[in-house]
Parts: structure tokens; sequence; C-alpha cells
């Protein structure tokens, strides 16, 4: 199939109107609608978001490729447009988008189309054929460049699929992969391949794309091969892998770095992959993939424990604050034993579970144990949340240093060492390690607590806004997760006031995009306002992640807005000398703090006060819409 039966003159647009990301997304999907593309805009307008919050489709190069895969799509098509003067786009090089090129698959959409749209996203990584684009003004010429320039690349294809078979065998391979296997896929594989030509290296490039594994490496190319190259950021098949030099980096690498990939591929300076039969495996330099990796694979893991745990707790309250108290007057059977399930069970995990996550990302499944036991003597010895993210480090390390050691044993121990060697000393030597510092962490989260708890004043102030500021910034980012998991330590410790600014801080961002959409409308498309209604709900029940859509389209006036009154609604938090128990929730848990009525009142003053400056902001910073 050509691309030219799937980009039609209706859906070409030589001159957009279009001022942002946003903007431009939205006016591509209309012209979908009005052609009878889709079936659902709104559906497919949200499905091009979701692809855009994983990593954005400009790929540089003055170029973007918004596209999706969903049944909101009914005719398979491309749409294009154009930007002389250029749309901020999030691209990779930072540089403005001038073409676009929106593809919408549908989710039964055959072989042939996905092929076809695939090879659109090579063609575009040739700067003469960008030109030849930007250069006409006539629909009519534009599908007589792309269909040229289809012909030329299927001529090319069959050139090289002639050499490899008369080769014997490639220098380096390669495999690529993302998320919706369209686009970027295939853009990484021919960056690649033309890198590799350039530099007179000999490559075969596997791609992982929707239309399943094509141009699959063979077990006779990967036994020869000098290095392999995994530019990816979906999972692909790697225990064929083991025992070669294998280099693991992200898809926009391939797009962007093609070059770095394979000189440190010929280098042979790629680290061994060794499998661990789970499919993802492990190399040598799988505990130096960073400090946030690990961390986060750990807070994701405990937060169901956090959230389920954090709900039970607060619906225990809603019996009385003192109602899981046998002793007490209010006490109540079911909300004690909504209490135990929640507290002593699911927050006495938490810590282990954190611990243990982080330890399996650093060194797979041999750190996991390890780095668990570690986290329950942690949780056990008072050591909290420290001691948690020291024995997830420590038994991850333990664990890769421990397989290095026995690298050199004979084939014989290969099946005792997984089953028997690993966990025992493993174990063993993370224990002995946690036994002798959880006394001085524990010590260490007294004295922070002490200290949290003698804040007052200016000093409670600065500390609330600093909390709340910080949830805004990334929402949902390393900077979220950071305070986030500090309130949450801070709860455990037995103080209350840090999360009740850290929750409030999350509120804001989505609160804020809610009544900006109400009351200056004027300022938003019709799809964000109805979005901005959904923000409401998420708002209300600390989602954060709400108003990424309308950051990623206007960062620059929407982030420092959200930031100010998150920081706003932190400090009022710290102020108002609220206290928090419960980590989830938003405003479903506001009975849980201890005040009564004027407390509640007062948190949700704090929150709403934060939530109505970012509005203003937005609203005064940004610009109406063009009428057109």
């Amino acid at each position: 199939m050509k691309i030219t039966e799937l980009l039609k003159r209706d859906i070409i647009i030589l001159d957009a109107n279009s001022q942002s990301k946003a903007e431009v997304i939205d006016e591509m999907a209309m012209k979908l609608s009005e052609g009878d593309y889709l079936n659902d805009k709104k559906q497919f307008i949200q499905a091009i978001w979701e692809r855009e919050n994983q990593s954005s489709t400009g790929v540089g190069e003055n170029v973007a490729i918004p596209h999706a895969k969903t049944s909101a799509v009914s005719t398979p098509a491309i749409a294009f447009a154009r930007s002389k003067k250029g749309i901020d786009y999030d691209s990779l090089d930072g540089q403005p988008a001038h073409l676009f090129f929106m593809i919408a698959a549908s989710e039964g959409a055959n072989n042939d189309h996905l092929q076809t749209l695939s090879r659109l996203s090579t063609l575009l990584m040739d700067e003469d054929f960008r030109n030849q684009l930007m250069e006409t003004d006539s629909t009519t010429d534009i599908l007589r460049i792309i269909d040229a320039k289809e012909q030329e690349k299927l001529g090319q294809v069959a050139e090289e699929e002639t050499a490899d078979n008369q080769s014997s065998g490639p220098e380096i391979l390669a495999v690529t992969g993302c998320p919706t296997g369209i686009a970027h896929t295939y853009m990484a594989a021919d960056a690649l391949k033309d890198k590799a030509k350039e530099l007179g290296v000999s490559i075969k490039v596997e791609t992982n794309g929707s239309d399943g594994v094509k141009n699959r490496l063979t077990e006779e190319e990967i036994k020869n091969a000098k290095a392999i190259i995994v530019a990816a950021d979906t999972k692909v098949e790697l225990d064929r892998f083991a025992g070669k030099q294998v280099f693991r980096r992200g898809v926009t690498d391939g797009i962007r770095k093609p070059g770095e990939l394979i000189d440190t591929a010929v280098s042979g300076n790629a680290p061994i992959f060794e499998s661990n039969g789970s499919g993802e495996g492990s190399s040598s330099s799988a505990g130096r993939s960073g400090f946030y990796k690990h961390l986060m694979n750990g807070v994701s893991n405990m937060l169901p424990f956090v959230v389920g745990g954090g709900v039970l707790i607060a619906l225990s309250f809603f019996f009385g604050i003192h109602s899981a108290e046998p002793d007490h007057e209010q006490y109540n059977a079911f909300a004690a034993a909504l209490k135990a399930i929640g507290g002593d069970y699911g927050f006495g995990l938490m810590v282990a579970v954190l611990a243990g996550f982080i330890g399996m990302s650093i060194a797979d499944r041999p750190g996991f144990a390890p780095a668990m036991i570690g986290g329950f003597m942690a949780s056990s010895g008072n050591a909290g949340f420290l001691g948690g993210l020291i024995a997830g480090f420590l038994g991850g390390y333990v664990a890769l240093g421990v397989k290095k050691l026995l690298a050199n044993l004979p084939k014989a121990f290969d099946g005792i060492k997984t089953i028997l060697f690993y966990p025992v000393i493993n174990i063993l030597v993370t224990g002995l390690v946690m036994y002798v510092i959880i006394e001085p962490i524990a010590a260490v989260m007294t004295g922070l607590e002490s200290w949290l708890g003698g804040l007052t004043g200016a000093n409670a102030l600065l500390l609330g806004l600093i909390l709340g500021g910080m949830m805004a910034i990334d929402m949902g980012g390393p900077i979220n997760k950071t305070a986030f998991t500090f309130g949450i330590a801070m709860i455990e410790a037995g103080n209350l006031g840090p999360h009740a600014a850290v929750m409030a801080g999350g509120m804001v961002p989505p609160l804020a995009l809610a009544l900006a959409t109400t009351f200056f409308r004027n300022k938003f498309t019709r799809e964000e306002r109805d979005a901005g209604k959904t923000n409401y709900a998420l708002g209300s029940f600390f989602i954060t992640e709400g108003a990424i859509p309308f950051a990623a389209a206007d960062p620059g006036r929407v982030i420092p807005s959200i930031v100010v009154g998150s920081a706003v609604a932190g400090g009022l938090s710290f102020l108002f000398g609220v206290g928090l128990p419960a980590p989830h929730g938003g405003i479903f848990v506001i009975p849980t703090i201890d005040g009564g009525v004027v407390m509640w009142l007062m948190y949700a003053l704090a929150i709403l006060i934060g939530a109505t400056i970012s509005a203003i902001m937005i609203g005064f910073w940004k610009k109406p819409l063009d009428k057109k």
C-alpha cells in the first residue's frame, strides 16, 4: 500500500492556524473528523496525548509525528499540516516543528497499513525531502513528492536486502521498539542503518513494531555479532543475547544519537548481558542505571499498599477518631478491623515492599529477598523509610557483588547457585549489615521527627512552601515523588504536618486548571474545557496528573502558575497547623484531620486559595484563542 492511499487531499493543511502543540493536535484531529476518518474525535485526541505523555513525538529536524492506534479511528489515515512560522512542540532537539504528520491507525489495522505508516516515518529522516515539503504550495505537489520519495526508498530497501544476502553477516546487530510501535521504532532503525553506512559498519536492525517483529535476528547472526544495540522503550526478547555485549538505551537515543550507540558497540565497551530466565536479564551495568529508576520501582510497587491502607485507615476514622481503641467509649469492632488491615498490615508491609523492589530493580530476582528482609528489619527496628531505602540499595548491590564473585564457579554449580548460594549469602550479608546500622538510622529518624515537630512560624511556613511547590513542578515525576515519599515517611514517624502540605500541593494543579477553563473560557479550546471539567474530580481526589496535558501544551505559563499556587497551599497548611494521618484520598480523607470541622475548613481553604491563585495566573498569562 502506498502512503498516498492513506494521505488524501482533504486532510492536508498547507498553512496551519495553530500557535501551540495542543492547538495543532486539535486542528489536525478536526480535519480527520471532518473527513469521517474518526468515529470519536475526543477519544482519538486523548489517545494522542497518552502517547505524547510517554515522550514527545516531536522527533526533531522540524518534524512532529503525533500518532495513535485506537478504536476511535474508523478508517486508517495520515493527516498532514505545515506551519511556516513553526510551533513549539517539545521536540527532542528543542527546535520548533514545521511539518506535522498525524498518524491515525485503527485497532484492527492490517499489516499493510502499519507498514505504510512506518515507512512514512523513515522518509522524514531525509533533509532534502523535508525541504521539498516546506517549499511547495500545492497539495498535488505534496502528494507527488511523497510518491517519488517512497519509490526511491523501496528501491533502497531492495538493494539492502540483496547486499545482506550476499554478506557473511553483520558486524553489529540492533533492536528497536517504542510503546506504540508505529513511528519511533522505524525512525530509530533507519537512523542506525544510515549512521552505520556512513561509518562503514555493517549492521542489521530488528524492529518490534505494531505489526510484529520484522527482520528478526537469527541465532547465527547473534552468535557472530560483535555487539547488540537495544534501542527500545518496550519489552524486548533479551534472553537470546546471553553472553553477548549488549548496549541498552531508549528508542529516542536511537533516533538522536545513533553514532554514539554504534561507537560504543564497535568499541567493545558494552557490558556483557546475563540472562536470568525472566526475559529481561541483567548486565554488568545493571546496577548503574540510575538512582531514580531504582527508587521509582520501589515507590510504584509500594503505592498500592499506601493508597489501599491509607483509605482503609481513613474509613475507620468515620466511626470516630478513637473508634479502633478497645478501651475507648467510641470503640467499634468494624472500625478496628479497618484500621488493623490498613495500618498494621498494609502500612506494616510498605517499607519492606519499597526495599524489596528497589533491590529487584538493581539486581533482578536475586536482589529481591535480601532487600525485602532488610526493609522488614528497618520497619521493625523503627528505622522507617530511611532504613528501607538503605536496605533496598544495600540488598541490590550485595546481590550484584555476590553474583560477580560466584561468576567463575564451575558449570556444575550453575543450578545450585540460584536456589542456594545466592539467597543464603545475599540475605546473610544484607541482614548482618542492617543489624548493625538499624539503631543509628532509628536515631536519625527520631532526630528528624523532633526537628520537624519543633518547626514553628517562618520555618514551618518555608517547609510547607517547598513541599507544596515540589508537588507541582513535574506532577508525578521524580520531584513530586520525592516530596510524596517524604510525607509518607513523616506520617510513619508520627509527624502529620508535612504530608498535609504535600497533599494540598498535589491537589492544586488539576483544580487550578479546572477553575481556569471555567472562568477563562476564551483562553482554551472546547476539548480543553471538557478536560477541565474532569479535573474537578481528579483534583478533589489528589490525582495531580490531571494537569499534565495542559502543562505539556503550554509549559511556560502553566507550570510556574501551578507551582506558585501549590506552594501557597502547602505553606498555609503548615501555617494553619494541619496534620493529615492518611496518605491519599484528597477530600475523602479531610475528615481524618484532628481538630474538627474548623480545622477541616481551614485545610480546604488553604487548597482553595492555592488553586485560585494558580487559576488567576494562568488566565492572566494565556492569550485568547484566535476566533478563527
